[in-house]
């Protein structure tokens, strides 16, 4: 028998992805909504309530909305947007995290899909504040450079004419945001790290399409420990993991080359983790495809997880 399965937004950039992801898959049935009835309130609330599985692909008020409409509680709710990730009685859907949480995504229907900024930086520190290599009161500062399909249809829109018309010169070189210094990710960042100080965070977005890498460096006198038992930690949390890969020490690839390939996950649900280091500091480095392990794959993960099917089926 088929699990039933409907997006709430199918047809933006993440919904787009997730229906492609189960386009080839036997066991899924998806459910679709007529293009004239998407802001249909009873139409939509029918559709959520006869899935296994509904993924909300929304902005944050819209979620909250979709969310209110689920009534039949066997219905497993998994939202893309920002808006439950942190909220008591949602389980953070990185199935990485900790040991225990994937017997929490099967248990729970209620799933908040991480942030791909906030993916890659937690996988980072996650396992070493849980080791005690850094303390949760350690102010760490964070950057992140993504590819254009992060910022959804409008701005994969623009860097498109830009590129037809060459109108945009600005957009050509990375461009810095999140000046506020208050980006829609730190509370998740934070919430799931263990970090009890905000990090502070600068994103990038440049022009490629889609890859995302996140940085953080660190002082080692600071911290009392070593490049190796870093590494060390990193390794021993994610053995036997399928998606993360901890690449050696000073990666020999990627000094030979250089320069750090921001898109070597592309197409991929992967993750690759990467320290490197010299006597006195510290880079840690996280990659991933941001439309893939950074949004719609990390959704279909948590799926499979909470059907108890192949965790990569699909992926």
């Amino acid at each position: 028998m088929a699990f039933t399965v409907f997006v709430d937004g199918q047809e933006g950039t993440t919904g787009l992805r997730i229906h492609e992801y189960l386009a080839a898959r036997k066991d899924v049935e998806v459910l679709r909504i007529d293009a004239d009835r998407r802001k249909d309130s009873a139409e939509r609330a029918r559709l959520l309530n006869a899935a296994d599985v509904a993924f909300l692909c929304l902005p944050d008020a819209a979620s909250r909305e979709a969310a209110a409409l689920v009534t039949n509680p066997r219905t497993c709710l998994i939202d893309a947007s920002t808006a439950h990730r942190t909220v008591p009685g949602w389980v953070f859907g990185l199935p990485e995290l900790a040991p225990a949480q994937r017997d929490a995504i099967r248990a729970s229907k209620r799933i908040a899909n991480p942030g791909c900024h906030a993916s890659a930086f937690i996988l980072l520190l996650r396992p070493l504040v849980d080791a005690g290599l850094v303390p949760a009161s350690l102010a760490v500062n964070a950057t992140s450079i993504t590819g254009f399909s992060g910022g959804g249809k409008k701005m994969i829109e623009q860097y498109q004419a830009a590129a037809d018309s060459g109108a945009e010169p600005a957009l050509t070189s990375p461009r810095p945001y999140a000046l506020t210094l208050t980006h829609k990710h730190l509370p998740e960042m934070m919430a799931h790290t263990g970090l009890t100080a905000a990090p502070i965070f600068m994103p990038v977005v440049s022009n490629f399409y889609k890859g995302l890498a996140v940085t953080v460096p660190l002082h080692l006198k600071a911290l009392g420990t070593t490049p190796e038992a870093v590494h060390a930690a990193l390794a021993a949390r994610y053995a036997g993991e399928r998606f993360i890969r901890v690449m050696p020490l000073r990666d020999p690839g990627t000094l030979e080359g250089g320069f750090f390939d921001v898109q070597g996950c592309n197409d991929t649900n992967r993750v690759d983790i990467f320290v490197f280091a010299n006597d006195t500091q510290v880079i840690l480095a996280a990659r991933l495809d941001n439309l893939g392990k950074g949004a719609s794959g990390a959704a279909v993960q948590a799926m499979n997880v909470h059907l108890g099917v192949d965790e990569g089926l699909g992926l």
